[in-house]
């Protein structure tokens, strides 16, 4: 090739042409696109606020476990994701072609072989974190398999999706301090509202259900009234551990704090005065009692608002795009809602923080849809 022809370099090289170049860079776009489709990059979101508010409700400041515990769930939940849209592939290609598989932009085998990949990391990360946290993390990774390959268009498909989101919050209380009971309560509560919305998304595609939308509305009314009930003096948590204060005179010259008042297992590293990341030292032991309920009480409110107005619309006319509407008002409503658990087990800086995720959520719902 000469210097004077086309595509040709000063030095007689072969240059690519801007358009070729142009191409490879849509077409990577293109791909990552599809795998955040997949992925429902939106909705992870969702997943660090559970194993905060389950280390919260057992009084466990967050560590490098929690963190690992938080990978960990990330990786659980978005092998769920690419599981679930292999093991549908042919209902979503009469029912939702535009998805990444039916259309063609990720194979089938590369959305397999991510979920096996991502449940191997997440195992890997938990086991990294201690055993309690292994023994959540594989039932938690069972459920997740069972629901998408056999549960999920049977009765007991909300139920395990619901055991799934329970199981996720005790893993970071199971991180937090070896122990789960005091976080069952916030589980269960969580887990109601995972409940509901997944019952409402099993008519998404084809809309017709008000009552399991009212029954949904129904559900975020009676959890933000649970959210937002004071609770006994004396009672610091929700869960069993509630009311059940340390006696003085341990160390602990400011008496019960807002945690469970439990006693912390030797070598733990955490503070015997029972309070969690978000206590400010010095205080009276209540004045963190009322600034965690103020705040949760916000939250409570701003779960609401999330998740009742687009379920609210879609009692009124259950159309197929009011549906939807309602499953993804439903799921970004996980975030207010683990941060107001969070705040009500006296933690406020890992409530905040959790709070903090719902505008990056949202900015990232506008890209990339969550359901």
């Amino acid at each position: 090739m000469s210097h004077d022809e086309p595509g040709a370099g000063p030095s007689g090289t072969a240059v690519t042409p801007p358009s070729a170049l142009r191409t490879r860079s849509d077409g990577r776009r293109g791909t990552l696109r599809a795998w955040a489709e997949l992925l429902r990059v939106p909705a992870l979101f969702t997943v660090p606020g559970d194993a905060l508010a389950g280390a919260a409700a057992v009084s466990a400041r967050p560590t490098p476990r929690t963190l690992l515990a938080i990978g960990s769930s990330l990786c659980l939940y978005e092998a769920g994701m690419a599981l679930n849209d292999w093991a549908d592939r042919d209902e979503d290609a009469r029912e939702r072609p535009h998805r990444p598989l039916p259309s063609g932009r990720v194979h089938p085998t590369a959305a397999l072989a991510a979920a096996c990949v991502l449940t191997a990391a997440g195992l890997t990360l938990a086991a990294r974190a201690g055993r309690p946290a292994l023994a959540v993390a594989a039932p938690l990774a069972a459920t997740v398999w069972a629901y998408d390959l056999r549960l999920k268009h049977t009765p007991a498909g909300p139920a395990a999706m619901a055991a799934a989101r329970g199981l996720d919050l005790l893993l970071g209380a199971a991180v937090g301090a070896g122990r789960v009971r005091p976080a069952l309560r916030p589980a269960a509560l969580l887990s109601t509202h995972t409940l509901a919305v997944t019952a409402v998304s099993r008519h998404e595609t084809r809309g017709g259900a008000p009552l399991t939308a009212l029954a949904a509305l129904a559900t975020t009314g009676a959890l933000t009234t649970m959210l937002t009930r004071r609770r006994t003096p004396g009672a610091g948590r929700l869960g069993p551990a509630a009311g059940h204060a340390r006696p003085p005179g341990r160390g602990d010259t400011a008496g019960p704090g807002p945690s469970d008042g439990g006693a912390r297992p030797s070598g733990s590293g955490l503070p015997r005065t029972g309070r969690t990341v978000g206590d400010a030292g010095g205080g009276p032991p209540h004045a963190g009692r009322t600034a965690g309920v103020t705040l949760s009480g916000l939250l409570a409110a701003a779960y609401a608002t999330t998740a009742a107005r687009p379920c609210a619309h879609a009692v009124l006319n259950p159309s197929p795009p009011l549906t939807q509407r309602a499953v993804g008002g439903g799921i970004r409503a996980m975030i207010p809602l683990q941060a107001a658990l969070t705040a009500r087990s006296g933690a406020p800086v890992s409530a905040l923080f959790t709070a903090a995720l719902a505008p990056i959520a949202a900015r990232f719902a506008r890209k990339v849809s969550v359901t």
